[in-house]
């Protein structure tokens, strides 16, 4: 397994269920990727095609779901509203999520829709992912790969490198999006919000059990990691419109992630390589969809 984001470790997991033995490489520990940053709100952001996106969301939100009866995940079901700037058909997605139903009288915005949806609180989910790789036997090595290992003492080899299968599977279609997130001390939410039209960038409130996640940026092909001041203010201004309750919430830290998108997510065997990559923004909220997928795959 090369990669330990989100997906690669749920890829690792479901392997190491069904029996197989699992290494899982990469050259950044869980909390140094992209994943880490995520507001992690079960979202089909930025990920193609439609009906395999709608497929693998819905298996996820499922598995997330039951992960949150147990606190120790760090997985929690919370209602949220995602607003409109114009009348809009019921999101493409909608199969995927028990109980959408519309949302009316929201000043400023022709409508929207409220369901419930999977938060992951990743500095809790990740460790979870990888104490369940451990305890079913599986290993993480970190190293830093110029090729995949083919051929080296492993049966099959599954991509789920991310951003890094620009180079590891030589596919120029991986796209960075870079994300600038602020997080904020938590003062009593427990509702999202996401604005994904607004013209400044995609904003989203998004609390967790001791902070809230305010963001975003979707800036493509940018690459540079530093959070940008400027940008951080005009987040907090936006989440402030969205939410006025943050009036004054205190700023704890900033972070930037890059998202791998792709025209179409890739879930794939080539010979003794399956391939998992290109989940643009929706890493957790493909990740158990696709591992299931990377099962049936391995054979």
């Amino acid at each position: 397994m090369v990669g330990a984001g989100v997906v690669g470790l749920s890829c690792a997991v479901r392997l190491l269920e069904a029996g197989h033995g699992v290494s899982v490489v990469a050259a950044d520990r869980p909390e140094g990727t992209t994943s880490a940053v995520a507001a992690a709100l079960w979202y089909p952001y930025r990920a193609l095609p439609q009906d395999l996106v709608t497929a693998w969301s819905a298996r996820t939100y499922t598995a997330l779901a039951e992960l949150a009866g147990d606190p120790g995940t760090g997985v929690r079901m919370r209602v949220g509203t995602e607003l409109v700037r114009e009348p809009q058909p019921d999101p493409w997605w909608a199969a995927a999520v028990p109980d959408l139903a519309r949302a009316t009288a929201l000043p400023g915005y022709a409508g929207g829709w409220r369901f419930t949806a999977p938060v992951a609180e990743m500095g809790v989910y990740l460790p979870w992912l990888v104490r369940r790789v451990e305890e079913l036997g599986g290993t993480l090595v970190h190293a830093r790969l110029d090729r995949l290992p083919r051929g080296e003492g492993a049966d099959l080899v599954v991509n789920a490198s991310g951003l890094g299968a620009h180079e590891l599977a030589d596919d120029p279609a991986v796209t960075p999006v870079r994300g600038q997130v602020v997080v904020v001390e938590q003062v009593g939410l427990e509702e999202w919000w996401l604005d994904p039209g607004h013209p400044g960038g995609p904003t989203y409130v998004v609390p967790r059990g001791r902070d809230v996640v305010l963001g975003g940026t979707d800036q493509e092909g940018q690459h540079d990691l530093t959070p940008s001041p400027a940008t951080a203010r005009d987040i907090v201004q936006r989440a402030r419109r969205l939410v006025p309750s943050l009036a004054g919430a205190r700023v704890l830290r900033h972070a930037v992630g890059l998202r791998p998108v792709r025209p179409a997510v890739r879930v794939e065997r080539v010979g003794d390589v399956v391939h998992c990559y290109g989940h643009g923004g929706a890493g957790v909220t493909l990740s158990w969809g696709c591992a299931d997928e990377v099962v049936e795959l391995a054979g």
